[in-house]
């Protein structure tokens, strides 16, 4: 049966015979994938408002079409949705071009779909743009960055630190017997030589592979933790709130390396807004993403990244030239700033399996991380 011939029963009332319709509506717009139900004769038996944006189609002309008519006569998506049914299985596609006679651009997406197995022949179609999937490919990139330091932090530890010593050594010697008018010269030996130690002692933690405790965790009591540092700290100026999945599983990581992570990225947050804006706002989200698959670390099997945990800020944004290499070692916009926070970021996420990525405009920079859940008995 066709619903898209049956307007007073919509597609969406049968999607749960749990919910009415109004929830199981609410639920469906609620997911930014665009997703589309077709019938066994392929018409779009309903779509979700993401769906509705991204063809800028409304739901009533779309259930007026079918799959053939919404892509273009030579798009995979149709062949895609038949091995679907062919097999009774899920089947995803990645990179697929994708165009409409309704529009003239064009967009790469990946695909996934499956068999709706409560209405015999229907299939879901849900899609993923790439222009996020792409970002985070790109950061795949920097946790090679990040570990390139390794070898740096390891002659720095030995070469400078040694030497350092010395010279703070014969600072306090001089300022003995310095003049007053001198001291505040051999202070600032003093105090620029403890900086570099710091420095040197902060690029060492890149070279640190040793393996690292890790077990199921909450990353809600992370990031309320991580609030409440913050909120006693560097960021009491800023309302910080949170927007959380209260069924998120856990994650499997080290906790106080999290605890690391998000204070890295609340404090550039905070940094970024400045002590004088009267409406800083950091915010902290939390959500499952199913359908993200990429290719990390040396395997070139693709690992599902379900868990999303963002940090937003409404401060000025990341300056264009940035953004790039923003999670590179020693890139930094900050007059005082070492630019290994970030860089930091990437390398703990990313030993963690996962991905971190920046969307950044005027007035809302978000740092979005990506990781697996957390299974028992692997």
């Amino acid at each position: 049966m066709n619903l898209a011939s049956e307007p007073a029963e919509p597609m969406v009332m049968r999607l749960s015979p749990m919910l009415p319709a109004e929830g199981a509506q609410a639920i469906l717009n609620a997911v930014p994938m665009p997703i589309l139900c077709l019938s066994p004769e392929n018409g779009i038996s309903y779509a979700n408002l993401a769906a509705e944006s991204f063809f800028e189609l409304s739901l009533s002309f779309l259930r007026r079409q079918k799959l053939a008519e919404l892509f273009a006569f030579d798009s995979p998506v149709v062949t895609l949705v038949a091995e679907v049914r062919r097999r009774n299985a899920s089947v995803s596609d990645h990179r697929l071009p994708i165009r409409s006679p309704f529009s003239s651009s064009e967009r790469i997406v990946d695909i996934f779909a499956l068999p709706f197995n409560e209405m015999d022949g229907y299939v879901l179609l849900m899609m993923q743009e790439r222009t996020l999937a792409d970002k985070m490919d790109r950061q795949l990139t920097h946790q090679g960055a990040a570990r390139s330091v390794t070898g740096l932090a390891a002659m720095l530890a030995h070469e400078i630190k040694n030497p350092l010593s010395g010279i703070r050594g014969a600072a306090q010697l001089l300022e003995m017997s310095a003049q007053e008018s001198d001291r505040s010269l051999t202070r600032l030996i003093c105090e620029e030589t403890d900086r570099i130690v710091k420095l040197v002692d902060r690029m060492e933690t890149f070279g640190d592979s040793r393996p690292v405790a890790r077990e199921p965790v909450n990353i809600h009591s992370i990031l309320d933790h991580v609030k409440r540092l913050c909120a006693s700290g560097f960021a009491q100026h800023i309302r910080i709130v949170e927007s959380y999945d209260p069924s998120l599983p856990p994650v499997l990581a080290n906790r106080d390396q999290l605890v690391q992570v998000f204070l890295n990225l609340v404090k550039n947050a905070a940094e970024a807004i400045g002590k004088d804006a009267p409406d800083g706002e950091i915010e902290f989200t939390t959500a499952f993403r199913p359908g993200v698959k990429l290719s990390v670390g040396p395997s070139s099997e693709r690992v599902s990244l379900p868990l999303e945990f963002c940090v937003r800020d409404n401060g000025p944004g990341v300056p264009e030239e940035l953004k790039p290499h923003l999670f590179d070692p020693f890139v930094t916009s900050k007059t005082q700033g070492t630019g290994l926070g970030l860089a930091l970021v990437a390398k703990i996420v990313g030993d963690h399996g996962g991905i971190v990525e920046c969307d950044s405009a005027h007035r809302r920079t978000v740092f979005r991380i990506m990781m697996p859940m957390f299974t028992p008995g692997k």
